[in-house]
């Protein structure tokens, strides 16, 4: 053909114009006909919500949208349906293309197990804590007599011990065992009348109890400085007190003076 002889400079110049311009139209074709038809360039879709969802209705819901899901993580909460959404990813309102796959996240079936954390011997406040962190449910707290007052003395599940490391599912309810700071043994309230203050006090706390308030009244005719002339509780024939309990005293005499540091 004339045209594409190459005899002159003028040929080959002509020869690059038409290559160039095959050159754009090939380009032209490709990045604005080719790709837009086969990527559905343009072409989205807002992302619905299906949080809340059962997962089993996900397929066609989303099938009818052009969308496909993923379920990336579960997590168990005893007040959520089995396999419902939790959450999702892209959020309900954006947009994507067709196709675009949603990331979701599902309730568990069956809580999982953990080992039981120990709560003895800390505070009950402690206790409803670790329970918390734990995913347990803080169920009856029992308050006994023992000395360790708020302190949790026993760790149960459906009535039994439980020790700490012991498998356990989320969402399990804990019982508690907790002192009430008074103690258990009983015995009847010790008389210190007429005993020295000092004396007094020395019994009390050796006999697990405790020196309430001291109240310094005159003394009266018959009565001794410093001794002691009215107690609470009276031992009285028949009266009881428990360890740990508070005994109040009233002392004959004038309160002695503090030294000045």
């Amino acid at each position: 053909m004339a045209f594409l002889k190459s005899d002159t400079p003028l040929d080959v110049l002509k020869h690059l114009v038409v290559i160039g311009l095959a050159v754009a139209l090939l380009l032209f074709g490709f990045f604005f006909v080719y790709l837009p038809m086969t990527t559905n360039h343009g072409e989205t879709i807002v992302v619905p919500k299906i949080t809340g969802m059962r997962q089993s209705d996900l397929e066609d819901y989303l099938d009818e949208r052009n969308l496909r899901y993923f379920v990336d993580d579960s997590s168990y909460s005893p007040s959520i349906p089995a396999y419902t959404v939790l959450t999702q990813d892209p959020a309900p309102g954006q947009q994507v293309k067709e196709g675009r796959k949603i990331y979701i996240s599902v309730s568990m079936k069956n809580p999982p197990v953990i080992k039981m954390p120990k709560l003895t011997e800390g505070s009950v406040k402690n206790a409803q804590m670790i329970l918390a962190s734990y995913d347990l449910v803080v169920g009856e707290i029992q308050k006994v007599p023992d000395l360790a007052q708020n302190s949790v003395l026993k760790q149960l599940v459906n009535g039994k011990e439980i020790a700490p490391g012991s498998p356990i599912a989320k969402g399990t309810r804990v019982d508690l065992v907790v002192g009430d700071g008074q103690g258990n043994q009983e015995f009847p309230v010790p008389n210190v009348i007429n005993m020295p203050a000092d004396e007094a006090s020395t019994l009390l706390v050796g006999q697990g109890l405790q020196v309430g308030e001291i109240f310094y009244q005159p003394a009266e005719e018959g009565q001794v400085e410093g001794t002691i002339v009215r107690q609470r509780p009276v031992a009285a024939p028949g009266a009881t007190i428990r360890m740990g309990q508070l005994v109040d005293l009233w002392v004959a005499g004038n309160e002695p003076l503090k030294a000045v540091q």
